[in-house]
């Protein structure tokens, strides 16, 4: 099989596990709902209390992990890319503290006390944090080495304020610690429509930067001999993965190792080929999530483990696995 075909093969899989894991979430909980009720609920919806919970509880659930899990993952590709290291996550542009610091603002400083809510100052947070990491970071070239150093420091300062903020405030804190475990649950459909723009914006300036991304692996001085625009590049790369993290972290939470280990299976099975890599990442960021929620559901019945537990206690194995093997880090 030609490496255009297994890739191919390997794009057509992953969009079918996101079918499976679409029906799974649809499915499975507290009630588990046949597949026959789950496929007339989405196609034929009646009034049965099948379909009430399938359209009114898990679709919106469904949808906002398919957005968030694509969307992280796809993140976790370009700060990879950018910083060129391979145990890059999200969080290394301060984007996930910078969402913290403006949902604690939120609460306590405006007394906003819902979801809805939270989402825009947690969006507005993340794009602040995100794009003074930049500008900072570009004042001395913009180098992948000084990008996540001050990534890192703003990460570490920003957190250190939104603790000092709760450890005064026990009021903000209630309110905090539901959105900070990293969830699907309980976010109504107003909060994916609220981020929904930022997602689709973010998806597209990944696009426009891949084929550049691949000019940048070989070194910016190679990049510019090829007649790639390294800033113009880095600048798009970065201002999708600040939207993407953003927007996602804004709806659900801090919710860790989609964008670290999606990115490296994907490089595994297709190269690391921008294209492609983000083409599979998209689909495998949300199988993943949507698979660690469901587990969430069924481990403790009646009750429910938060996405953002689940994708820790899978990703922590997987990170020791990268690792001991560097290999695969570096495929």
């Amino acid at each position: 099989m030609t490496v255009a075909g297994r890739r191919g093969l390997v794009l057509g899989i992953a969009w079918l596990l996101v079918v499976v894991a679409i029906m799974l979430s649809l499915g499975v909980g507290n009630l588990g709902i046949p597949l026959g009720d789950v496929w007339r609920a989405v196609f034929s919806p009646d009034d049965s209390a099948h379909t009430l919970i399938v359209r009114t509880q898990r679709m919106p659930r469904t949808l906002l992990g398919l957005l968030t899990g694509a969307a992280l993952a796809t993140a976790g590709v370009l700060m990879q890319s950018l910083t060129r290291n391979p145990l890059a996550d999200p969080r290394i542009m301060g984007v996930s503290s910078g969402a913290s610091l403006g949902v604690v603002v939120a609460i306590a400083l405006f007394g906003v006390e819902t979801l809805p809510g939270y989402v825009w100052f947690g969006v507005v947070g993340a794009l602040a944090s995100g794009f003074l990491v930049y500008w900072l970071a570009a004042r001395t070239g913009s180098s992948p080495v000084t990008l996540a150093l001050v990534g890192a420091a703003l990460n570490a300062s920003f957190g250190a304020v939104v603790i000092a903020i709760l450890t005064v405030d026990a009021g903000t804190f209630d309110e905090f610690r539901f959105w900070v475990i990293g969830s699907l649950a309980g976010r109504p459909t107003e909060v994916t429509v609220q981020v929904m723009p930022f997602i689709a914006v973010g998806l597209l300036l990944a696009v426009i930067s891949a084929r550049g991304l691949d000019a940048l692996a070989l070194g910016d001085d190679v990049a510019t001999g090829l007649g790639s625009r390294v800033a113009a590049t880095r600048l798009t790369a970065a201002a999708g993965a600040v939207l993407l993290t953003g927007a996602a972290v804004a709806a659900t939470g801090p919710i860790g190792f989609v964008g670290l280990a999606v990115p490296h299976f994907a490089r595994a099975l297709v190269g690391s080929d921008h294209r492609w890599l983000l083409a599979v990442s998209v689909p495998m960021g949300a199988v993943f999530l949507l698979l660690s929620d469901v587990v969430g559901r069924v481990v403790i019945l009646p009750d429910e483990i938060r996405a953002g537990v689940v994708t820790a206690v899978i990703g922590a194995p997987i990170l020791l696995l990268l690792v001991r093997r560097p290999k695969l880090v570096l495929a």
